[in-house]
């Protein structure tokens, strides 16, 4: 029987087991993971209001993974070697006929004091919790929110959290009745933070910033945080709580590989998602550096439609066929507020933009629960 071997247990992971299922080939298939549950890394916004706590958006996969007929493999991946025909982990060495990379990336932590002194919001529940547990014990002072990106590969961003984050902050803090005795600060090394979501969303959220007296300070990169201030090529900016979202690279285990890399450290992928070079063997998600137009984003909806197009190809090549299917590029983002949300669409040269209303965050939430359905029934 054909194997494939699916590296990871994430967003762009499980759709691809999925569209294998639903596209009814013979195959066995393998998931490598360390753990054997998703976390809803989107809905981690709504942590620090309290509006979801870490047991909301975990989901334990072993039910699916039963129904799906997968075998998980516990365990961290070392090394891909022999073509991508074999997968070395700390708890074993597998081979595969078929191999899709879906591991995730990593963010980059080389700013002197981004360890001791920021909170990484999206690594995790833990860091959710720690924002609430922090917010939450302040009597005042100042929160400041940024991210960064990764200067030998732009696409690689996830600013969309962070303005979700600051704006979820600030609302359950007015909510609170304690919104004056915070200040909220954004940085951003570019004059246009988010500008892969459109001018007009830029905009937007700088006007919903002027609205809800949050600082801004824009065009200057931090260089590095203490543990009372953000500090920038041009200026010092004091704060109590940092929070920052640095750019992505690829995972440390790559460095083991010869697999290709972009000059941002992904793993290469074409408009297929096929590797580079390397036959039968295709990366998904935040491992790969992909072709496609400038605001090809980092986020569950992308890794999405990469997979579906990654397992549809390995069926073609299944059934002795050519791979035929290119991977959407399309960036649907809802920029919460906790009570409202700015939603935008983007596809080829296509941009809809829709102003906060409530109807923004309530979509979010429904889809929280839509998607999460299919791994929890």
């Amino acid at each position: 029987m054909t194997h494939i071997v699916i590296l990871g247990s994430g967003f762009g992971a499980l759709t691809a087991v999925r569209q294998i299922r639903k596209s009814g080939v013979d195959a066995q298939i393998t998931v490598v993971s360390p753990g054997n549950h998703l976390t809803y890394l989107p809905s981690l916004i709504w942590m620090p209001s309290g509006l979801r706590n870490a047991a909301d958006i975990d989901v334990n996969l072993a039910k699916f993974f039963a129904r799906e007929s997968v075998i998980w493999h516990k365990g961290s991946v070392t090394n891909v070697a022999d073509g991508g025909r074999t997968v070395e982990t700390d708890n074993g060495t597998l081979t595969n006929d078929y191999l899709i990379i879906a591991t995730g990336g990593r963010y980059i932590q080389k700013l002197p004091g981004i360890k001791e002194h920021a909170i990484i919001p999206c690594q995790g529940a833990n860091m959710g919790q720690q924002i609430f547990d922090r917010v939450n014990a302040m009597d005042g002072g100042t929160i400041a929110v940024g991210f960064g990106a990764n200067p030998k590969e732009p696409k690689a961003v996830r600013g969309g959290p962070m303005f979700e984050f600051l704006f979820n902050i600030e609302t359950m803090l007015r909510k609170q009745g304690r919104r004056d005795k915070f200040n909220l600060v954004f940085f951003n090394g570019s004059e246009t933070p988010g500008i892969r979501l459109g001018e007009k969303a830029v905009k937007g959220l700088l006007a919903q910033m002027a609205k809800r007296r949050i600082a801004t300070h824009l065009g200057a990169k931090p260089i590095r945080f203490e543990a009372d201030k953000v500090v920038t090529e041009r200026e010092e900016i004091p704060a109590d709580m940092i929070l920052m979202m640095p750019g992505l690279t690829g995972p440390l285990w790559l460095d083991n590989t010869e697999l290709p890399r972009s000059e941002g450290g992904f793993v290469q992928g074409d408009e297929k998602c096929r590797v580079v070079g390397w036959e039968h063997t295709y990366v998904v998600g935040d491992t790969g550096s992909f072709p496609g137009p400038e605001w090809l984003a980092k986020q569950a909806h992308q890794a999405d439609l990469q997979a579906e197009a990654a397992a549809a190809n390995i069926v073609d090549e299944m059934q002795g066929a050519a791979p035929t299917h290119n991977f959407k590029a399309e960036l649907i983002c809802i920029v919460d507020t906790l009570d409202s949300g700015i939603m935008v669409y983007r596809k080829g040269d296509r941009t809809f933009f829709m102003p906060m209303s409530k109807l923004g965050h309530w979509a979010k939430r429904i889809f929280e629960g839509l998607y999460l359905k299919a791994y929890r029934k």
